[in-house]
Formats: C-alpha cells, structure tokens, sequence
C-alpha cells in the first residue's frame, strides 16, 4: 500500500521579532526564529535533560553529568527549590549538596550547557511546590504582582544571583537559559514582571523560558519575550482515579504542541476571554518530554525503554526543535530540618510520593544506573546532534489521512521535509496496547518513493530521503541515520526490515548487517539495533560498548556497569576492540526477620490509604560494592541505617535496587507495609 502526505506548504520564518538571542565573548550567538533556534548561525536543536542537584550528593554531581553527555545530552536543566535554599525565612544555604555555583562548574567541566529553572515556584513534586513553609503564611497573595510578594522573590533572585554571577553565557559561561516560575497558565503580567525583576538584578541569557501548557490555546505568556516550552508524559500519575488509562494521543503525529494533561485530567479547550498562544512567533520546543514517569501512591505505572523513546520520536517528527526531557536523572529528597521535603497529600497537593526517592524511573536512576530509555534515546540524540542543522528548518507534513490513538490498524506515521529532501517518522508503538503489523508499506514523499517494506511489532524509526552525503545523493534508505565521523555515515538497522541504499545515480547497496560499504568518497555502516544501543560520541570519536555503557570521566573511558568490561572504539576506517580489567567483588545481603525494634520516624507514610500491618528485617551487607535487590511485595519501604532513614519506595512492580555503600557498615533494618488493591497497577 501507498503512504502518501498532505502537500507541503512552506512558512514564512520570522527573524528578530522576539526580545531573546545572546552572544558569548568568542562571538558565538544564539538566537531564535519562529520555526527554530540558531546558534553560530546554523540552525540548532539543542537536547536538554533534567537532573537537579538538590536531589544528589555533590560527590557524585560530575560523574552523573558525564553519563548524561555520553547520552547525547547538551543541556542541563535544574530547579531552584525555594524550600531547600531558605527553610527558615533569612537564612540563606547555597552549601554542600545546594552548591548551586559548584553544580554550575561541574556542568561546564562536562562540556554541558545549563538552563536554571529560577521560579519562584518550581513544583517538580517538591513540598509546596518549592515554596518555603514560612512563604506560605503570609497574609499576600503568591504567584502575584502586589509588592511585597515581589520584594520576597527579588530577595530570593538576588541570592541566586550571588551564586551564577559571572557564569552566564553573554560572560563566556554555559548558563544559556532561564525559566520563570512554573506551569502559571493565566498571568502574562507576572511573568513579565518576573523577567523585569531578573533581568534588573542582572540576569542574562539567550533564552527566556515559561512552561507554555494549559489548553489547546495555551498558557497566557508576554508574546515576544519569553519562549514557550511544552511538555508530554507516558502516564498521568498525579490522575486521581485508579483506572487504566486511555490510549496516549502522544503516539500519534500530529503539531499540537500543548499536553492538557499535564497536572490534571481535563482542561478546557478554550479560554474565555479567548486567548490564543501566537504558536506560529515560536519554534515547537519542550521541556518535559518525559524521560520516565513517577509512581505516586495511588498509581504505579511500569515505564518501558519505548514508552519513551517512541514518544520522543514521535515529537520529533511533529516537530519539535528544542528536544527537553523530565528527568533525565532521578535523584533523592532531602530532608528537611524542619518538615520532610516531599509533596504529599498532607501539603495540600493531590499525591503522595515518597519521602526520599524521587527516582521517576528515569532514564538514568536515582542511584545511576541505566535504563534502556537512556540506549534508545541516544540513536536519536546522536542524529540530532549530528544533523540537527538539517532537520531544524524542515517543516512537518502530516499523512494523508489522519487517524486517532484507539485505530491500531491504520500505519502512524509523517515527514518533516523541505520540499525536496527530508525524513520519513514513523511509530509502531502504543503503550500498553498491541498494534497490528503493516505489510509492503511503500512511502511516496511527492519526490521519492521508498521501496516497500514490512513494519512489525514495536519498532519506531526514522528514514531519510534525498539526502547530501558529501557530494552524494542518498534517494532513500531503509535504515535510520545514527550519525557521522567525516564521510563515514552509521546507521542502524531496523528490527525486521533489510537495510537498502539507493543513490540517485541509480545504485543500490544492501549490506548485511555490520558491513561497511564503500560510495564513492564516503563510507556506509551499518550497524544492527543491539550494537547502536551502545554506541555513544566520547570527545568526537565513536565507541561502541560490549553490552555496557560507557562514558568518559577526565578523559578516561569508563563503564557504568562496574567490573570488567570491553568495547570497540573507530579508528576512522575499522573498529578496533578494547579490554580493560577492574576488579569488582559483588555485596551480598542477609535478611532476618525481626520484631519492630522502634516505630519508624516516619510511620505515617507507611500507613498511607489506612493503618497497615508492618513487617521487619534485619539487613546485613558484606561490602560496599555493586547493588543488591529488596525482595518480596509491599505497599511501602524503608530502610533505616543507623537510626535515619536511608531509602524508601513504593512497590510498582520493579525490583528495588539499593546501593550497598548505603547500608554497609551501618545497622540497618527494613520496614515494609502490607500491599493491598488500593492502586493502580502494571504487570504485578
């Protein structure tokens, strides 16, 4: 069958009509347009993920920050959480694990930039929001233009201001964006006013930034002066039901750039004094294309590696230039001196989540390890990273006929495309449900038409056609572009269908997979989906794991999986096979089953949904190396460590996975709450 587009209709792209763009002391300058950003004067896509510092020890800030570059990550984005830098009113911490500068200095020692999520209010499932306790006994409105909570936030601004100066991008550091206050859909006055505050304080940056979300017409933004950020999420844990969900539209292809779901179930689809977000001013670019999902207590869904890699293909080819996910690490509470600092039902927020894993089943782990989202996602950063300058100006243009989430029968699928060359986006994939498979599928882009091919099972991809490799026309191919060292071009072979080359001068090459073939002055490889999974760009040379995930640390070539390991590195013309040696010996853990030896500290988070029976173990741990797995179901976890409490989790499902330096040497006892069919649930 033909799978033909909608006519392509090219748009007038607006240049220096929004008061944003920036340039560093080298000259460099980024900038925005209305279908993208630029930077050095080629268009950009910039690869943003979240890992905020707070959240993890300082000592592990640098490390963390190198997995996520080797994730093809370029872009650090971090909350300022109120409550963890002034808990008492005027009492200012910016040390030790909220080091905000030091943060800073370790992104620019990754070679990452950063955007700085200022608030004042942040959320980010924070208790409050973000807001101090004390902030919130004030007789004055907050999120609100009246003085005195100004003067407060100017307070707040200043202190931040006394740790980044000097670090934004306009003074030669990688501080190149900021956002204003968080998910504030009605008040374009403030937000304005909160740029003003900033930028008199002496605030500076290419990019200004504000969660565009509410409805299909989007948050009331000042037009012109901030760039708006979108968002879409697997699941919708913070749903108060505990049905299952409606298959997610964010599988489907389409240019609505808002998630309505975003915080609550419905949204009106107008607002009623008939605001319309000028959409066509702005590029399509997110912030919080989600990397995972949080559990909450009333609903625990399982996160797959395609649940998130499809969704941000899929957003991709809708679109979507600035590519932004939430979170990319996971990461755990602090705890307060005066209250815990997680959001609950008990502030006044529709979840309760745990006291200190703020995990989200990202792709990189509370405690670092890797998700298969984090290997998925990577095929797509290191094609963006690589061709970004290509795709950004194209344009998307949707199938013919347009079909909804509930049609599993129908191929997903559009192009973004200047007219002549392009790319092809399709999705195979809906989460939790089975799509049926598509056979002798042959794309027509009006300019080329693709030889027929096969589409089964769960595979999401992206085809190129009419594409310039060094002077050769590539009409089409039946593998997805991974990335570029010269004129040597990877690709990565789709599951089920045979690779195919053809060149405009009418050859056509099927190499088996891993071959390498020569085209005149370039060079093919292709590379099979289990390879690609571990490729990653380490100081521009390409290195291919031997099923483990490496990342360079100071110039060292390192593995996240501890122990031996080995991997391929290119020399240019071949691969060439690295062994490295490193001595490992595995903690292991025993459990006792003992009579409570104290109530918990925090026993009310263990009988969340009513009064639950507890049971407890005593943990001994025989070293501090390697992880080592809770057993057995439950509604609530937590281990203490001498006295304090060390871990927590709600069961979803997944093994819980703690790391042996926590507990060992330590007296530790874990507590767990009866399970019961209270929530929502995947899998169990």
């Amino acid at each position: 069958m033909h799978y033909k587009f909608k006519e392509y209709r090219k748009s007038d792209i607006l240049t220096d009509h929004l008061n944003m763009g920036g340039k560093n002391p080298d000259g460099e300058q980024i900038d925005v347009t209305s279908l993208y950003l630029t930077r050095g004067g080629k268009p950009w896509i910039g690869v943003m993920g979240e890992y905020h510092f707070v959240r993890d020890s300082r000592d592990n800030w640098y490390r963390e920050l190198c997995k996520m570059k080797a994730g093809g990550i370029t872009i650090v984005a971090t909350y300022l959480f109120w409550i963890y830098h002034e808990e008492t009113e005027g009492e200012f911490n910016f040390t030790g694990d909220r080091d905000l500068r030091r943060f800073i200095l370790e992104t620019r020692r990754a070679g990452l930039d950063v955007v700085i999520r200022i608030g004042p209010w942040a959320h980010g499932e924070c208790r409050n929001g973000g807001f101090p306790d004390w902030l919130l006994q004030k007789p004055y409105k907050l999120r609100d233009n009246n003085s005195v909570y100004l003067e407060k936030t100017r307070i707040w601004y200043e202190q931040i201001y006394r740790q980044v100066k000097d670090l934004f991008y306009e003074d030669g550091g990688n501080i190149i964006g900021i956002q204003f206050e968080n998910e504030l859909v009605h008040s374009a006055e403030h937000l304005l006013a909160l740029k003003k505050l900033a930028l008199g304080i002496g605030y500076k940056a290419p990019l200004y930034t504000v969660t565009g979300w509410n409805s299909a017409y989007g948050a009331k933004i000042p037009v012109d002066e901030v760039l708006p950020v979108f968002g879409a999420y697997p699941e919708a844990p913070w749903t108060e039901h505990t049905d299952m969900l409606p298959p997610s539209p964010h599988y489907m292809f389409h240019t609505m750039r808002n998630d309505s779901a975003i915080g609550k179930d419905m949204i009106a689809d107008t607002d009623r004094d008939g605001w319309r977000l000028p959409y066509e001013r702005y590029p399509f670019a997110t912030c919080e294309l989600g990397g995972g999902i949080q559990v909450t207590h009333h609903r625990r869904p399982i996160i797959s590696g395609m649940d998130i890699y499809a969704l941000s293909l899929v957003k991709l080819g809708s679109g979507n230039n600035l590519v932004g996910y939430y979170m990319f690490k996971g990461g755990t509470n602090k705890i307060g001196r005066l209250s815990t600092l997680n959001e609950s039902k008990a502030t006044g927020y529709p979840n309760d989540y745990s006291i200190l894993s703020y995990d989200f089943q990202a792709p990189i782990s509370e405690y670092g390890e890797i998700r298969e989202q984090y290997r998925l996602l990577n095929m797509l950063h290191l094609f963006v990273n690589d061709f970004g300058h290509i795709l950004a100006p194209m344009e998307t243009v949707e199938a013919e006929t347009g079909i909804g989430p509930d049609d599993r029968t129908s191929l997903r699928y559009c192009m973004r495309t200047d007219g002549n060359s392009g790319f092809v986006f399709v999705n195979h994939y809906q989460r939790l449900a089975k799509l049926e498979d598509v056979h002798d599928a042959i794309f027509d882009t009006g300019t080329v038409q693709f030889p027929p091919v096969d589409i089964c099972g769960d595979v999401s991809f992206i085809l190129p056609f009419h594409m310039d490799l060094s002077g050769n026309i590539l009409e089409n191919a039946t593998a997805q572009l991974l990335c570029r060292t010269g004129d040597v071009y990877f690709f990565v072979e789709i599951e089920g269908i045979e690779p195919e080359y053809k060149f405009s001068s009418g050859e056509i090459y099927k190499p088996q997979s891993g071959e390498s073939v020569k085209v005149n002055n370039i060079l093919l490889v292709t590379l099979s989906p289990d390879r690609a999974r571990y490729a990653r760009r380490l100081s521009d040379v390409l290195y291919i794991g031997d099923n483990c995930d490496l990342y360079e640390y100071d110039g060292e070539i390192r593995s996240v999986q501890e122990g031996d390991f080995a991997y391929d590195r290119w020399n240019g013309s071949e691969f060439e096979h690295y062994a490295v040696k490193r001595e490992f010996m595995q903690a292991e853990a025993e459990f006792e089953s003992v009579s409570e030896p104290f109530v918990p500290p925090y026993a009310d988070e263990l009988n969340i949904g009513g009064i639950r029976n507890r049971t407890w173990k005593k943990i001994w741990v025989s070293g501090d190396a390697g992880f080592i797995e809770i057993p057995g179901e439950y509604d609530v976890a937590q281990i203490y460590a001498d006295g304090e409490l060390a871990a927590d989790n709600f069961y979803y499902g997944r093994p819980w996975r703690i790391p042996a330096k926590l507990l060992y040497g330590k007296e530790c006892y874990l507590v767990m709450s009866e399970i019961r069919d209270d929530f929502y649930r995947e899998g169990i």
